[in-house]
């Protein structure tokens, strides 16, 4: 029996979802997800409150969770969820304090790694350190809010 593959999606804490999202998105070349109209549903049958919303990019957003998915990637025309490869930031109250216990590993195109640290650097991050190990080298980075990330 051929069973459906389980669907999952990454999901960062932050304390700002929405400059998070931006980064990301840019980063990795992904959208942010729009869920305005179906907020605007919502909000329209009173199934949420004003509170949980704010103004982002000239829509109507949710206040604590923001997602960006793959360009590429199915998604529902209704909500403008993604269905693949998704990363979902939500708000938490506290601080980023110590290491990260997971982080993405981004891929540079051959040869073109520094001109990636630069345009990550442009929108936000911050480089770390290099590191060679066994005839690999990547640099470590951190986005906006102190969470690290390698650049291969």
């Amino acid at each position: 029996m051929q069973q459906t593959p389980l669907a999952w999606k990454v999901v960062v804490d932050a304390k700002d979802t929405h400059r998070q999202a931006t980064f990301w998105a840019a980063a990795l070349r992904y959208r942010i997800e729009d869920n305005g109209a179906l907020i605007e549903r919502l909000l329209a049958t009173g199934a949420i409150d004003e509170q949980e919303t704010v103004e982002f990019q000239g829509h109507r957003a949710w206040r604590d969770l923001v997602a960006v998915r793959h360009p590429d990637d199915p998604f529902d025309p209704v909500s403008d969820t993604g269905l693949g490869r998704r990363v979902l930031f939500q708000r938490v109250p506290e601080p980023k304090t110590t290491k990260n216990r997971l982080h993405l590993d981004l891929h540079s195109a051959p040869g073109e790694r520094d001109e990636e640290i630069a345009r990550l650097e442009e929108l936000g991050a911050a480089s770390l350190h290099r590191v060679s190990l066994g005839g690999i080298e990547w640099q470590v980075m951190t986005d906006p809010e102190g969470n690290e990330y390698c650049l291969h």
